[in-house]
């Protein structure tokens, strides 16, 4: 944390939220619900990631144990229109990513796949149906594979470590310990259409190398505190790596903030977006990549 007031402004990058509208010919879409919640759907199968849409307030993160919010959650499955998914997928096991994913995989039939962290809040939301993966091995969910890659948090991690055992709410934050970081790698099996979704903004070196993807939703989060040289390397061992043609940005937004109220960004004092984004523009320019901003609950087809 920094002793600078204030947010950025998301005014100022109005132009950025343009991702491509899906239309009804687009045979993948993606939806993005917060932090690093995205919905990718081909209308037969579905995966999610994360599935946090509790957002409880800091004060309460601070002081109280949290437990996931039921009417928070189906508020927000009915706004994206989901009723059942094949996958949830945590992209690590912090709480604004986890909380809520073992209650979200039973409401919506689905397996969860992760680690072992995120086996044990499956198991603390007594889900039964939990697939702990092995790094880099495609997991068949519906029509998509997905195959989660080691990668890691995004410094500082103020929670790191591993669950060791099943976490049953309420608890304090800090039993969502970070487990494993991944970058989660989805494909669409009938149209050979690829994602790659980076939660934290964090990286391995070399861990990409080999595998090639059409899109990049990447995490942000505590990227504008780190050196100009971290993003550098940043989008050389993501973006560059698989030759994604098109990059989005997520896990820009204040997750203490609920989803039925307008978003903002983090605060500088937390984050720092105008730095980030002006570094990945440049960058973008450099290698002809548009750079986006997601709108929230918005069907978008990145592959157009």
């Amino acid at each position: 944390m920094r002793l600078k007031l204030g947010r950025p402004d998301l005014a100022a990058y109005a132009d950025r939220f343009d991702v491509p509208t899906a239309t009804t010919a687009s045979p993948v879409t993606v939806a993005w619900a917060g932090v690093t919640t995205l919905l990718v759907d081909d209308g037969q199968s579905a995966v999610l990631t994360d599935g946090f849409f509790s957002r409880p307030k800091l004060l309460a993160v601070a002081t109280r144990p949290l437990r996931p919010s039921p009417s928070r959650i189906d508020a927000a499955l009915t706004r994206l229109g989901v009723a059942r998914l094949d996958a949830v997928t945590p992209v690590h096991t912090h709480f604004d990513h986890a909380m809520d994913s073992g209650v979200v995989a039973a409401r919506t039939g689905a397996r969860l796949i992760g680690g072992t962290s995120a086996a044990h809040i499956a198991r603390g939301a007594d889900l039964d149906r939990v697939d702990v993966v092995t790094p880099g091995e495609p997991v068949a969910a519906g029509t998509f594979d997905v195959t989660l890659i080691e990668g890691h948090h995004c410094p500082p991690d103020r929670f790191p470590g591993e669950i060791t055992a099943p976490v049953r709410p309420p608890v304090r934050a800090a039993a969502y310990r970070c487990g494993e970081a991944w970058s989660t790698l989805v494909t669409h099996r009938p149209t050979g259409r690829t994602i790659l979704i980076v939660g934290s903004a964090g990286y391995r070196r070399g861990a990409l190398a080999g595998r090639r993807a059409d899109v990049a939703y990447l995490g942000v989060g505590q990227l504008g505190l780190q050196p100009e040289s971290y993003l550098v390397e940043y989008w050389a061992e993501t973006v560059r790596t698989v030759g994604a043609r098109r990059v989005v940005l997520i896990h820009w937004d204040d997750f203490f903030r609920p989803l039925d109220q307008p978003l903002r960004a983090l605060p500088y004092a937390a984050d720092d977006l105008d730095v980030s984004i002006r570094v990945l523009r440049r960058l973008a320019a450099e290698d002809g990549v548009p750079l986006h901003l997601p709108t929230l609950w918005e069907r978008a087809d990145p592959w157009l």
